[in-house]
């Protein structure tokens, strides 16, 4: 439950992370192992890859509200190894959200006014307050799991229901 001694946008954000968690959670569990390496075209992420990015994406709202910046020049050097079980990713899903919900408890209204840079180097990708760039990456996670269930579908793995029914789950 949440309680007044959250910030007004953490207190808004919170159920929304956790919703959509769970509908990612979803849609993770139903991601073959036995399948990580496929790609539905030469241009398109693996199935692995893209997995991951959407268990990692979440935790990046913690590295938000910690920190002004990242430079994606020196982020391969962080990257976690990639999965090689569904388990694993469900794993990640839970960390990133661990952490995104720790961060969201702690901030205070103003640190979501700061300002937070993506950049490459020298280059800036984007530069916004720190409450923008939450959204995004809460909207990045739902269109990478759109993705996915794309993949599932393809892979004619069983696609859940996400928002409402799916052709395979018609009903709650």
């Amino acid at each position: 439950m949440l309680t007044a001694t959250l910030s007004p946008l953490a207190q808004t954000l919170l159920p929304e992370l956790d919703h959509e968690l769970l509908l990612t959670r979803r849609v993770l569990k139903r991601v073959p192992a036995a399948h990580f390496g496929w790609q539905p075209h030469p241009k398109s992420m693996t199935l692995a890859h893209l997995a991951s990015h959407t268990a990692d994406l979440l935790g990046g709202i913690a590295t938000t509200l910690y920190s002004t910046e990242l430079d994606l020049a020196t982020y391969a050097d962080q990257r976690p190894a990639a999965p090689t079980t569904t388990a694993q990713l469900l794993d990640t899903l839970a960390a990133a959200g661990d952490k995104a919900r720790a961060a969201l408890t702690a901030a205070e209204p103003e640190d979501f006014d700061q300002t937070w840079t993506l950049r490459h180097g020298d280059t800036t990708i984007l530069s916004h307050s720190r409450a923008e760039i939450v959204r995004h990456l809460i909207s990045h996670t739902v269109h990478h799991r759109g993705q996915l269930s794309v993949y599932l579908r393809l892979l004619d793995v069983p696609v859940p229901y996400i928002y409402g029914p799916s052709a395979d789950e018609p009903s709650f």
